[in-house]
């Protein structure tokens, strides 16, 4: 992750003493990379097609970098926010084998949701999303869009359901958790990795995954939207 999230910084900060790797991190067994794959049989390209025009709803840009120009709007449809941008990689949450102090120098132990046990989400296993902060610019929650609302994110012709999992800055906007720059086949290293531009987010307004942590109700759920966005109904 380039940018540390806004979530609890203060309790972020209080742990920066910690050790970098904590007892409470994963066993290795269970952490397998994810195969870059397409999930479902909704096509890239239809889906970008819904979203070749804007109708800006957001009050002003985002910036998709500290220091970068701002230059991204949030636009809308009846049925979907969606923005396109680059993307950054979000490791906080749980730590674990490539999430932790040591592999990203921004990472934080919470991260805005949790999980229905109340453990943070694992960003190497749960695909997710990280929506800014609520300012002047936009408000996430104004428009339908809650922890758990699924999103599909797609890059070149791959498309990935993920889920709203963390708040990031209130300027920024284009970032995801390593599992999501996994499957999309974007390298998903928090120090060095993401991409620069060619990633677009179509977040489902009113949609909501529960528990959090269920990938599966996400790509469920995902699916039948994106088909209903397709077809336009």
């Amino acid at each position: 992750m380039r940018v540390q999230s806004l979530t609890l910084v203060a309790a972020g900060a209080a742990l920066l003493a910690a050790p970098t790797m904590s007892p409470a991190v994963e066993p290795t067994a269970r952490q397998e990379p994810v195969a870059a794959r397409h999930e479902g049989d909704v096509r890239a390209a239809d889906l970008l097609a819904k979203v070749r025009d804007c109708a800006q709803i957001s009050r002003g840009r985002y910036r998709s970098d500290d220091g970068r120009p701002a230059t991204v709007p949030v636009c809308g449809t009846r049925e979907a926010v969606f923005w396109k941008a680059d993307m950054d990689i979000d490791c906080d949450g749980r730590p674990g084998l490539r999430c932790n102090r040591g592999t990203d120098p921004s990472f934080s132990a919470a991260a805005a949701y949790q999980q229905s046990d109340g453990r943070q989400l694992n960003a190497e296993r749960l695909p997710y999303i990280v929506v800014p902060t609520p300012s002047a610019i936009w408000d996430y929650r104004a428009s339908g869009v809650r922890g758990g609302s699924v999103a599909a994110v797609i890059h070149r012709d791959r498309v990935q359901y993920a889920v709203v999992g963390d708040v990031g800055p209130r300027d920024i906007i284009g970032e995801a958790s390593y599992a999501s720059a996994e499957a999309l086949g974007i390298d998903p290293d928090p120090r060095v990795g993401g991409t620069a531009s060619g990633v677009t987010y179509i977040v489902f307004k009113d949609s909501q995954v529960k528990p959090i942590e269920d990938h599966a109700a996400a790509v469920a759920t995902g699916e039948r939207l994106a088909r209903l966005f397709v077809r336009g109904s």
